[in-house]
């Protein structure tokens, strides 16, 4: 696995790190304990780093000198030759027990590894994770080299996942994507960890009040996440005593005045006493957060999956997200959660009073969010892709496509 730009050990919510370092950790992780062994290859971020460490049987991380240890993500694709080359002397160093397929995640990894394909003739799988033409039709448009860089990598990449239809559908509709090359592999969610438990005892666990209507919020602060909208939707809510916790950091150049952005919203508003933010917290300990709030509160501008979604349904948070991308697979309107179509704070309070409003209902739509939840799993996600390894690993892999070769 290619993952250039952030660890799967790193901790989420912090600077770049979101929800692909979970996807990348627990499909290797659910890979390895299949018997497939797993190395996964990040650039070095910072001194200190084994070469090596691996993680447990069958999983590694291999740390890949190539430029300055701190680099924000914007300046990464400069050293991309350099991490491939750094990628290719180790797998020429490891001979016969070099893997035999590269899959790489986010548009960054691929463009190394579509090197790395030409140069190695080893077949590639590619994960976006997310999509420059649907950010930029959300908004948050992207440079234009990164939407010819994934055209290019699309168009060589042996598979493609995607997280569910409607990426698929964007990879075919935006990107002229060969629909037999795309495979439809959704992340899952590790319900060892994400699953119901005690509000009360969540929230003593976190010094919170009891009987206070809570929503929370996880994830990077960048305007991509729409925490501002989450403020403002605070702000129209019937109950005046609602009070919203924000879990995670400023995420990428723009996180900083996103949060300053936030922070004058809020005193604008009078609402200093009612939002609390938490530093960015590991993975696992997510599941707290989300079982003591009410409300679990995803107002992303677009989504290719949703991982916060998933996990809050599987702890029984009722979910109030945007209906756009992956969060309409993840929360059925009306039933688990609510999705709302634009980004109208007003819609949005309505939307989260309805949820609130009714306690009996609240729990009905979180016990039917814990079942929809149990259609994903990082098990069956793994298996699908150990089939599209054992495939590759016996194709012929395509002729050089011309780029990068």
């Amino acid at each position: 696995m290619i993952s250039l730009h952030t660890s799967p050990l790193a901790q989420p919510g912090e600077g770049d790190c979101g929800g692909m370092n979970v996807y990348v950790r627990e499909l290797a992780a659910s890979l390895a304990q299949g018997g497939v062994p797993v190395s996964v290859y990040v650039r070095a971020w910072r001194d200190g780093l084994p070469s090596r460490l691996q993680v447990e049987p069958h999983f590694e991380v291999v740390h890949v000198a190539a430029g300055p240890m701190s680099m924000a993500k914007e300046d990464l694709p400069g050293v991309l030759d350099a991490f491939a080359d750094g990628v290719a002397t180790d797998l020429a160093a490891r001979g016969r027990l070099a893997p035999s397929v590269l899959h790489a995640n986010y548009w960054l990894s691929g463009v190394a590894a579509h090197r790395l394909k030409h140069r190695l003739s080893m077949p590639l799988v590619t994960t976006f994770h997310t999509l420059a033409a649907v950010k930029s039709e959300a908004g948050d448009p992207e440079p234009t080299e990164r939407e010819r860089a994934e055209r290019e990598v699309i168009g060589c990449s042996d598979r493609i996942c995607a997280a569910n239809a409607l990426e698929a559908a964007h990879l075919i509709d935006l990107y002229d994507a060969d629909p037999e090359r795309i495979e439809i592999a959704a992340p899952g969610v590790d319900r060892a960890f994400f699953s119901p438990g005690d509000q009360g005892g969540a929230r003593r666990a976190l010094g919170l009040p009891s009987g206070v209507p809570l929503l929370v919020f996880v994830g990077r602060i960048q305007p991509l996440k729409g925490l501002e909208l989450a403020v403002s939707a605070l702000a129209e809510l019937r109950d005046p005593t609602t009070q919203l916790l924000v879990v995670g950091g400023p995420s990428g150049r723009e996180g900083a005045d996103e949060l300053r952005r936030v922070e004058a919203r809020i005193a604008a508003l009078g609402l200093a006493g009612r939002v609390r933010f938490v530093d960015p917290q590991p993975h696992h300990l997510l599941s707290t957060y989300y079982r003591a709030a009410d409300v679990c509160v995803v107002p992303s501008r677009s989504e290719s999956f949703g991982l916060v979604a998933l996990e809050a349904a599987a702890c029984g948070t009722p979910v109030v997200a945007s209906a756009v991308g992956g969060l309409t697979g993840l929360v059925e309107d009306g039933a688990t959660g609510r999705l709302v179509a634009g980004r109208d704070p007003s819609i949005w309070a309505a939307a989260i009073d309805d949820v609130m409003s009714d306690p009996a209902r609240r729990a009905r739509l979180g016990r039917a969010a814990v079942r929809l939840s149990h259609r994903f799993g990082w098990a069956s996600t793994a298996a699908r892709l150990r089939r599209v390894y054992a495939d590759l690993s016996v194709e012929r892999v395509p002729a050089s496509c011309g780029v990068g070769a």
